[in-house]
């Protein structure tokens, strides 16, 4: 089978009404970015960070996948697909996706606060202050914060190095080093864009399409594509 690498960001999960990373007014849900998306802000407030993803993970259980994740996981009856997400959701999980690499972390597990002791565990509820790990740890998001290390960047450069097709759905192309990952595949691969308000891509060697849709109606379009290649 060819191998289909995709790489999705905040936009595929939007139509399913998660909110993108960050709206207009360089706000998260309201919050500046720096005060729940950062290791300080962590250190200054812990309460106002777990409140945060608390509220994020109680509206991770009252969403589902939409028509892009769906047709996504329905590619691998025809295709090896690898997704890499920048996305904390689980969406493409639930829509039945096998291969997922999240970038930046996820809503659904939690770690210890302890920087000498990566203690990974599941969580679907709250998460409190008080709530520890085997050796006494404060519990902390399982989320790659600004500032902090993407520990899954060497795995996707990888990945995508071995593409034979490459889909990059509902992404800005503003965060690095997600945003570079593309420039990884091998120089003949296909590149497909996504995005209904698509970034200009600078020195990409590779064939390029954009499709100006959104992952609901780009995805599908890319499914029927595909196969005449």
């Amino acid at each position: 089978m060819k191998k289909l690498v995709v790489l999705t960001g905040a936009g595929i999960s939007a139509e399913s009404g998660i909110k993108t990373f960050r709206d207009a007014d360089g706000l998260w849900e309201g919050h500046d970015v720096m005060e729940v998306a950062s290791y300080d802000g962590w250190h200054r407030n812990k309460a106002l960070v777990l409140d945060f993803y608390n509220q994020r993970r109680r509206q991770l259980h009252e969403v589902k996948p939409n028509l892009g994740h769906i047709t996504l996981a329905e590619l691998e009856n025809d295709f090896d697909v690898h997704i890499i997400t920048q996305n904390v959701d689980n969406l493409h999980e639930q829509a039945g996706s096998s291969k997922v690499l999240h970038l930046h972390g996820e809503l659904l597990k939690v770690r210890s606060d302890n920087p000498h002791r990566f203690e990974v565990l599941d969580w679907t509820s709250d998460l409190n202050l008080g709530d520890v790990d085997s050796a006494g740890n404060q519990l902390r998001p399982h989320i790659v914060w600004f500032g902090e290390a993407v520990p899954a960047l060497e795995e996707a450069i990888a990945i995508v190095e071995t593409a034979d097709y490459l889909a990059v759905i509902g992404t800005s192309l503003q965060v690095y080093p997600a945003a570079g990952l593309m420039h990884y595949a091998h120089r003949n691969t296909p590149v497909f864009y996504i995005d209904p308000r698509p970034a200009t891509i600078h020195d990409l060697q590779n064939p390029l399409e954009v499709i100006p849709m959104n992952a609901t109606e780009g995805v599908p379009h890319l499914k029927h594509k595909l196969p005449h290649l």
